[in-house]
């Protein structure tokens, strides 16, 4: 899942410096572009894996950055 948000995060970055977003409308529009990347890829990976990106056995009650600053 980590990978899968860094290619949101990516996708977003590159859509609003193409776009050139300007202020909170403009960056919101890039924004949802970028989970729109996002998403077609997790489909397609499950697609041609077979196997859910996001499920009950991965999911994590606490984020692994909590963890480790418990540790």
């Amino acid at each position: 899942m980590e990978c899968q948000r860094n290619k949101g995060e990516v996708a977003t970055t590159e859509i609003t410096r193409a776009d050139d977003a300007k202020g909170f409308d403009e960056s919101r529009i890039a924004a949802r572009k970028g989970g729109e990347v996002a998403g077609a890829a997790r489909k397609d990976l499950e697609k041609k894996t077979g196997k859910r990106v996001v499920s009950p056995e991965n999911y994590l009650e606490e984020p692994e950055s909590r963890k480790r600053l418990k540790s």
